[in-house]
């Protein structure tokens, strides 16, 4: 049996404002809790992101935003001594962006906050995968 399209429409229109709902409420915790770091939000997502080290693109995908936008992040950041520019192994292109000892500080630091009262704090770690899989599936699907 099918959803009439109506239907369909009025169930994507919920699903919609249910994400965005959601990102809105992560990006404003992110904005919070940056700022009582010092940083700004974009300054705390590249800090969240960056796991290991890794090229200015890579950066770039994990933050969903333009390689330009993370280059004026990451200048920001390296003026504060939080990140530095290394030669990559196997590019000579391409400079690997490696957190300071300072910024894997900050960083740890970061990573506590974003935990307590997260808007995701409310769902189980079940829940939380469940949801993962979901929005991956609907992200990646044709």
């Amino acid at each position: 049996m099918t959803t009439p399209p109506e239907q369909q429409v009025i169930a994507e229109r919920q699903l919609c404002g249910l994400v965005n709902g959601l990102a809105q409420r992560i990006a404003e915790h992110v904005r919070e809790r940056a700022a009582t770091l010092g940083l700004t939000a974009p300054q705390a997502t590249a800090l969240r992101e960056m796991s290991g080290p890794m090229t200015m693109r890579e950066l770039a995908e994990r933050m969903s935003c333009e390689p330009s936008n993370t280059t004026f992040v990451v200048d920001k950041l390296e003026k504060q001594s939080l990140v530095g520019r290394h030669p990559h192994p196997t590019d000579r292109r391409a400079k690997l962006l490696v957190l300071t000892a300072e910024g894997t500080a900050l960083r740890e630091r970061l990573l506590t906050l974003l935990a307590v009262d997260s808007p995701l704090s409310g769902l189980t770690p079940q829940d939380q995968r469940v949801l993962h899989a979901l929005l991956e599936q609907a992200v990646t699907s044709p």
